[in-house]
């Protein structure tokens, strides 16, 4: 997961200086040490490393501590206060035209995930925001890329405008001509890379920047390529002039230093960042959430976004009513782990609770879940809406039809049976209505 090495290696030197009742301007040297190696270790720039620790330093030595915090704790205050500024302060958000369309135009090299990155933000803008977005192939040199944005336009359920091997320019023109006549208040262009950068990438995407006048110019990096990435965003930036940094790879990325170094080197913010490989794995970077979660201390806000996207009102509301009127039945257990995948499975979401750190490296089978789903869809619906019927025979077959033992279809009816005794007992005692179950 992102920052994992980073994160356990600041969380360790931090806790060593919180349990101590006082602190010296000794100790905050050591722990200060330690801090700027962990640093270069997650491969963050030299220099950033650098200054990130001198002013931390800074700030610690000559701190006045608050009555509320111990002298431990005021230094953790601080780092997280100066990562969260290094990374940007505050979420940039993207610029809109006044009069639409709104052009967004995807720069980068080859191989860093543009094209996929296109239509994850497009399905973004779509379902968060209410846009209308048009996707532009404008890269006409890398083999079967046009049909890869064809398709991932399919799967957002977002048009994609391509004129095939044509004048990238001219294409891009023509998109933005066809998204004016058919309403659609968001284009994003999808440009071409290379796989270094060269005067012929930057002279393409400086003609078709001139042509189209965008709004917004994202570059996309793939964070796993570490300081390369920051180099890339240093040149694109000098040559181009981007807006903004799309990070991809992010959730396979354990060291971080891309994302720490991109900001305080370019000036330019992160504003999306790749969390995996699905359509639905893009997130808006919050420079203050992302400091908590590599400190430990939770990212509880986009745990309830990432909840308010796969939770259904509509199903919530029946699921409110079946457990009030106790009809609460094994496909109702099955929706609820289907919305815990949604949300990225339990470990993703463990991950953004306060105090997760102290779970140790916490070892989550998500392969349970497929066999939760497995077991259940091998029932008939009669013995899903009641299970008491699930005699040994029948369990026998369920076992046998979903490729498990009889021993895991028992553990599986013991776990409703248990949910289901949980929600009578808080529905009985006026508990919250709109109530997930806790898995």
């Amino acid at each position: 997961m992102a920052f994992d090495g980073l994160a356990a290696r600041l969380q360790a030197v931090l806790k060593g200086i919180t349990n101590r009742g006082k602190l010296n301007e000794k100790d905050i040297k050591e722990a200060m040490r330690e801090v700027r190696m962990a640093l270069l270790e997650a491969d963050v720039n030299f220099k950033v490393a650098r200054d990130f620790v001198a002013r931390v330093s800074e700030r610690a030595v000559g701190a006045e501590i608050l009555a509320s915090l111990t002298p431990g704790q005021q230094v953790i205050k601080i780092v997280n206060e100066e990562l969260t500024a290094l990374m940007g302060s505050t979420h940039a958000r993207l610029t809109w035209s006044s009069s639409p369309p709104s052009v967004i135009m995807l720069v980068g090299l080859q191989g860093s995930g543009k094209t996929t990155m296109a239509g994850k933000l497009a399905g973004m803008l779509k379902k968060t925001q209410n846009k209308r977005p048009l996707l532009v192939a404008c890269d006409v040199y890398r083999p079967a890329a046009i049909d890869q944005l064809t398709i991932v336009g399919q799967k957002v359920e977002v048009p994609v405008f391509s004129q095939g091997q044509g004048d990238p320019v001219k294409i891009a023109q023509a998109g933005i001509a066809e998204a004016r006549r058919m309403n659609y208040d968001t284009v994003i262009v999808d440009t071409a890379g290379r796989l270094h950068i060269d005067d012929e990438l930057m002279d393409e995407v400086r003609r078709i920047k001139q042509a189209v006048g965008p709004q917004e110019i994202l570059l996309v990096v793939d964070a796993m390529t570490g300081q390369d990435a920051v180099n890339v965003a240093e040149a694109f930036n000098a040559s181009l002039g981007v807006d903004g940094v799309v990070i991809t790879k992010l959730d396979s990325d354990t060291r971080g230093g891309a994302a720490l170094s991109i900001k305080a080197v370019t000036g330019k913010p992160i504003k999306f960042a790749g969390t995996g490989e699905k359509l639905e794995d893009i997130e808006a970077f919050h420079p203050d959430r992302m400091a908590s979660r590599i400190l430990g201390m939770g990212d509880v806000l986009s745990l309830i976004e990432k909840a308010q996207e796969a939770v259904d009102e509509k199903q919530a509301m029946e699921l409110e009513k079946k457990l009030r009127t106790q009809q609460f039945t094994l496909d109702d257990f099955l929706d609820q782990f289907q919305q815990m995948k949604k949300m990225g499975g339990l470990a993703s979401v463990l991950k953004m609770l306060p105090g997760a750190a102290k779970l140790g490296d916490l070892q989550i089978d998500e392969k349970q879940m497929a066999r939760t789903e497995a077991i259940i869809r091998s029932m008939t619906l009669k013995e899903r809406r009641n299970p008491d019927i699930l005699n040994a025979s029948r369990r026998r077959r369920i076992a046998a039809g979903s490729g498990t033992s009889v021993q895991q279809v028992n553990q599986l009816v013991r776990q409703y049976e248990q949910a289901r005794q949980m929600m009578k007992q808080m529905m009985g005692r006026g508990g919250r209505r709109n109530f997930k179950m806790p898995f």
